[in-house]
């Protein structure tokens, strides 16, 4: 039996003067399938942290109770398995069969069994490799279909899904729902589910429960150029994509957006790291900057962050300071700018709060504020959008759209065909060969 009550529930992350989530009751039967629906920061992920037992008792302060099966979470921990944003956080090996079987070798089932039960936990989530695969080779997309067949190989009694598809192609995200509702039908469990684009999921539910008021719907504008390009800030020519067999040559503009599309594993963020000069290109490939007789990649760091701004698809890995604000102040940046970014981005309630305390939307939006905190004159962007809800999105997108056209350079990696098609003025897709 897996019966979620919370019972007043409140948390607040130490350091922060405002509650995550607070005064917060909700019941929920063996076997049910819930959304939990709400703004980006509403205290969705912090719901899902306490029900799996995750908010250490030294990292904030609990008010009220958190129950399964009327035993206080921590205590239900082995029958609850967890999905979250940041599919990094729950591999652990470095070969993909290996993840998997992980936690049914912890359990001691037998050898004989585990195996079969990990294949058919790969299909079912449609893993285009077999076990033997570097978990270090995969694309975000790819480690999160194998984090959920991690997840799903256990059968866990109370499932916890945060936002599983946000990285995931559309067929790929297809492919996952059909194994959630497979596995769903299959075995005897209770699912809270987390998304802020729902409507594709709402048949996996039975209800939902919207925290912080109902949401406007998404209403996707026309934000793409009304004006010729200019300049070539970047020419790439030859770029070869690690284990994807795709050789990219292509230039981008100031005053352009372009977006990278295609499925996991085409390469898209690799590209994204040899544009922003992260990567050293294998030869003969090589990135050219205007102006430079150096590539990017051979910069130091505060005159590639002053021309090129990159946001990583995990937002966590480019924060190194102890609050939001010295996060964008960080490098001696000018503190006007910092505020007024703070205040469009819907971040300046949170200025003295740790990075690692947001939520996923949260800290999405401060990684898109670092890199425009240094004015660079081209930006690269891996799914800037993931994590929004449907006003902070909107936003977002309004942002974006002004910087290129005061003349700045996009370009933006994305399974968000909405996105693409508000902002985009022209298209690069990448296929997996």
């Amino acid at each position: 039996m897996s019966v979620v009550e919370f019972r007043g529930f409140g948390w607040r992350h130490a350091g922060r003067k405002a509650w995550a989530v607070r005064h917060f009751d909700l019941r929920i039967e063996h076997g049910e399938r819930v959304l939990l629906a709400g703004a980006s920061g509403a205290g969705k992920s912090t719901l899902l942290a306490a029900l799996a037992g995750l908010l250490a008792e030294d990292s904030g302060e609990q008010e009220g109770e958190v129950l399964v099966d009327g035993r206080p979470a921590r205590q239900h921990r082995a029958g609850t398995g967890i999905v979250f944003q940041d599919p990094q956080t729950q591999l652990v090996m470095s070969r993909s069969g290996d993840d998997v079987a992980f936690g049914l070798e912890n359990r001691g089932v037998p050898r004989a069994e585990i195996w079969p039960q990990v294949d058919a936990a790969l299909a079912a989530v449609g893993f285009p490799y077999g076990r033997d695969r570097d978990t270090a080779a995969l694309s975000g997309g790819e480690q999160q279909r194998l984090a959920i067949a991690g997840v799903l190989v256990s059968r866990p009694g109370l499932l916890l899904l945060d936002e599983p598809t946000a990285n995931l192609d559309p067929e790929g995200a297809q492919l996952v729902r059909a194994a959630l509702g497979k596995a769903l039908h299959d075995v005897d469990a209770t699912m809270i589910l987390v998304e802020h684009r729902f409507g594709e999921a709402l048949t996996l539910v039975d209800r939902v429960v919207t925290l912080g008021g109902a949401q406007p719907p998404l209403v996707v504008p026309d934000r793409r150029a009304r004006t010729a390009p200019g300049d070539v800030l970047l020419t790439a020519q030859r770029l070869a994509l690690r284990h994807t067999g795709n050789v990219v040559d292509e230039v981008v503009r100031a005053g352009e957006a372009l977006a990278v599309e295609g499925p996991n594993g085409a390469g898209k963020s690799t590209l994204a790291l040899l544009l922003g000069g992260l990567t050293k290109p294998a030869a003969p490939g090589r990135v050219v900057a205007r102006g430079e007789p150096r590539p990017p990649h051979r910069w130091r760091a505060a005159k590639l962050a002053g021309r090129i701004g990159s946001v990583f698809q995990n937002p966590e890995h480019q924060f190194v300071t102890a609050t939001v604000r010295d996060e964008l102040l960080l490098g001696g940046r000018d503190p006007k700018v910092v505020d007024e970014l703070l205040t469009r981005l819907r971040l300046d309630r949170l200025a003295l709060a740790n990075p690692y305390t947001l939520s996923g939307g949260e800290q999405r939006r401060l990684s898109v504020a670092t890199a425009l905190a240094a004015a660079p004159e081209l930006l690269i962007l891996d799914e800037p959008t993931f994590g929004q809800d449907p006003l902070t999105w909107r936003e977002l997108v309004e942002l974006l759209a002004d910087l290129r056209d005061e003349g700045r350079g996009l370009v933006i990696v994305t399974h968000d065909a909405q996105l693409v098609e508000a902002l985009a003025d022209r298209r690069l897709r990448l296929e997996r060969r």
